[in-house]
């Protein structure tokens, strides 16, 4: 076996890294103070790319393997956590449904802007009574005839809208129920009926993204009688009538990353803006989770490894009983098993994400295998879908300044969706084991060694003042969004005893 990275991948994790050092980490203190969502710092990695990783160059983006995509949110992780699962949602959770669901039309109007990092997406699911119990969901969506209103305009952003009140009053809509005019969408237990529009009622919780977003992918319920097979799933802009942000929640760790209540009053969807069929949704939302924790076990050893390097670096300035603390015995073992852990963890990391590459029915192309001639050049950029993506800029500068720029979720593991085109789909195939094995023990791993990290920093680990209390708070929500451990450890067994 080879486990060595590619020209390409070290590249990738180079400028990352560098990215985060130069333009990221002198103000993550700030941002977490003041709850601030860094939107401008997204875009300029959205013009390097890591907006839309995965997403095929016809879409915009990159069209990377799945190891470039966690090699970019490990670097982002390890300087800031609340960034990282901004880009995990948008990347994974919303992208890949798009590429594996959504019709051209669909993918033509969201996927560029979202892998060019435009405006982000989020994922709509977790709902107050509805964790990880996800065919329990109770939001509601009608489906309706008549004059619908006109989408054609330009998506925009939730961050752009001056009020989060309903773009257009009650008042204007149209809501009767469709029945008995011919079937545009079928249904073996509804009437036929021509669909314009579906009217969506009920409340999402804990949405990652939820204040900025230009689109969100939620799921409702178009046949409650079914249950979880009842369920469909929807691109809904902040714009379309009876969408409405409520309240931010006040989160113990990853302040900077918004998690908002979206409230959905008789809101108004085209059916042109369902994806997929109706009773479609929880296999759409299922693989995405399955993509998604890969992404999430990503976070947690990034973060796991900035809790590491801050602890070294502590432990060799620290001095008490007259020399470095690293000399101790104590400590040294502390940081033995810290890196242990980690160096664990990023081999299932990095195994689950190669059976991600590796299931989908077409791979996508694979950097290869590296070549020492052009391993560390600054010279060149190299190109992947037209972005640029290098460490430097020509002549060896830094990156400049002005570069352009759900808790619990979901337990049957066994709806995976395949392509239907035979073209490569990164949510095709199964690999939910794995990616369920990456994400229990990383994001299990993560807060071990943030407890470690605060223990060898002492009182200052206690104090606002270090890195690693933040660090500490924000890795705790890893073990329980995205699916909790027990679920995990459901799906690990599931597919152990079939």
């Amino acid at each position: 076996m080879d486990f060595s990275l590619s020209d390409d991948q070290l590249l990738i994790r180079d400028t990352v890294r560098e990215f985060m050092r130069t333009e990221v980490r002198p103000h993550v203190k700030d941002w977490e103070r003041t709850d601030h969502f860094p939107l401008d710092a997204i875009k300029k990695l959205g013009a390097l790319g890591c907006c839309g990783m995965l997403t095929p160059e016809a879409y915009g983006g990159p069209g990377l393997d799945m190891i470039s995509y966690v090699l970019m949110l490990e670097e982002v992780a390890r300087v800031h956590a609340a960034m990282s699962t901004a880009l995990s949602v948008t990347n994974s959770a919303v992208q890949l449904p798009l590429l594996a669901f959504a019709t051209e039309a669909q993918k033509s109007r969201y996927l560029k802007p979202l892998a060019s990092g435009d405006f982000l997406g989020a994922f709509c699911l977790t709902e107050p009574q509805a964790g990880s119990d996800a065919a329990a969901i109770q939001t509601r969506a009608i489906p309706c005839s008549g004059r619908s209103l006109d989408w054609s305009s330009p998506v925009a952003p939730a961050s752009s809208r001056h009020s989060t009140e309903s773009a257009v009053p009650s008042s204007t809509r149209h809501p009767e129920p469709a029945a008995g005019e011919g079937s545009l969408f079928s249904s073996t237990s509804h009437e036929s009926r021509i669909t314009s529009h579906y009217l969506l009622n009920g409340t999402k919780t804990w949405v990652t993204n939820g204040s900025h977003a230009g689109v969100y992918l939620i799921f409702a319920k178009t046949q409650p009688e079914l249950a979880g097979k009842g369920i469909t799933a929807f691109l809904v802009e902040p714009t379309f009538p009876g969408f409405t942000i409520g309240r931010h929640e006040d989160k113990m760790g990853q302040r900077s990353s918004p998690s908002v209540e979206i409230i959905l009053n008789d809101c108004e969807v085209p059916a042109a803006n369902r994806l997929g069929e109706e009773g479609q949704g929880l296999k759409i939302a299922l693989s995405a989770l399955d993509g998604g924790r890969i992404g999430i076990a990503a976070q947690a050893v990034g973060l796991a490894q900035g809790a590491l390097d801050e602890s070294v670096k502590f432990a060799r300035s620290r001095k008490a009983f007259g020399k470095s603390i690293s000399e101790f015995q104590a400590i040294q073992f502390m940081l033995a098993d810290m890196h242990t852990e980690i160096e664990a963890a990023r081999a299932l990391l990095y195994h689950a994400a190669f059976q991600k590459d590796r299931s989908s029915p077409v791979a996508p192309a694979c950097p290869e295998p590296r070549r020492a001639s052009s391993r560390h050049s600054t010279e060149s950029a190299l190109s992947l879908g037209g972005l640029p993506f290098a460490p430097f800029a020509k002549g060896g500068s830094s990156l400049p300044s002005s570069s352009p720029g759900a808790p619990g979720t979901a337990v049957a593991p066994g709806l995976l969706g395949s392509s239907s085109t035979g073209r490569w789909s990164p949510v095709a195939g199964h690999s939910s084991s794995a990616s369920s094995s990456a994400k229990l023990y990383a994001s299990e791993m993560v807060n071990r060694v943030v407890y470690k990290a605060v223990q060898i920093h002492g009182s200052l680990g206690y104090s606002r003042e270090s890195e690693v209390e933040r660090m500490y708070r924000d890795a705790r929500v890893i073990s329980i969004y995205e699916g909790t451990s027990e679920i995990q450890r459901t799906i690990i067994a599931r597919d152990l005893l079939r």
